[in-house]
């Protein structure tokens, strides 16, 4: 739902990964946005409006984005599709930080789109600790890059879970995601993604971000 600049990327790029994709725009005039070789369906309609979903097959579904400028309509949307209609996989772009958590922690995964911004700006300028790319939807496991102190660097992934109690999940190595296992160690300019609990969040950017005692080193 939404054919603004990101609904039409993302209906695009289903596309291009061989799924079927239905794009629902309150505004025809929207669908210019997609490229001339889009062959999924545009349907003109309120992206809440269950008539205008039966139309754009929300019956068949497997996923549902609701992506346009309005928080209101994107959460009425999403709450349709999920509750309504079944489907599982429901995701809403929400602007109000503060919504998109309540939102988070009902099921329904949320994007906020301000906060991803300045997250990402800011990740890129400063080193920040901890920052969240994904939360269950309970909100109580945590998918965080970490920012480490540099003599962490040279010390094994499994020395690093252990001092932490948090789980190393991925690191990216010369921009390239690669899985760990206890042999792996980190290296300089790697960037390092752990799976916390939201509780231990503090305390593990606390232990990475200042340097590691010797025992910790082991």
């Amino acid at each position: 739902m939404g054919c603004g600049r990101v609904g039409a990327t993302l209906a695009q790029s289903l596309e291009n990964y061989g799924h079927s994709v239905a794009v629902v725009d309150q505004n025809p005039e929207s669908f210019r946005r997609l490229n001339p070789e889009f062959s999924g369906k545009k349907v003109t309609g309120i992206g809440f409006d269950r008539d205008t979903l039966i139309q754009a097959g929300i019956d068949e579904c497997y996923a549902f984005a609701a992506v346009s400028d309005g928080d209101n309509s994107n959460i009425l949307a999403a709450r349709v599709a999920r509750e309504k209609f079944g489907v599982d996989h429901v995701v809403a772009r929400i602007y109000d930080t503060q919504r998109a958590e309540i939102y988070q922690r009902l099921g329904i995964s949320t994007v906020a789109t301000v906060r991803w911004t300045s997250d990402q700006v800011l990740r890129r300028m400063l080193p920040l600790g901890a920052t969240d790319e994904y939360r269950d939807p309970s909100g109580n496991v945590r998918l965080c890059q970490i920012d480490v102190h540099p003599k962490w660097f040279g010390v094994s992934i499994a020395a690093i879970d252990a001092a932490t109690g948090a789980r190393t999940a991925f690191v990216a190595r010369y921009g390239t995601g690669q899985l760990v296992d206890s042999t792996t160690v980190l290296q300089e300019g790697d960037v390092l993604h752990m799976l916390i609990h939201a509780a231990d969040v503090s305390a593990v950017e606390r232990i990475l971000t200042h340097e590691p005692d010797v025992e910790q080193e082991k």
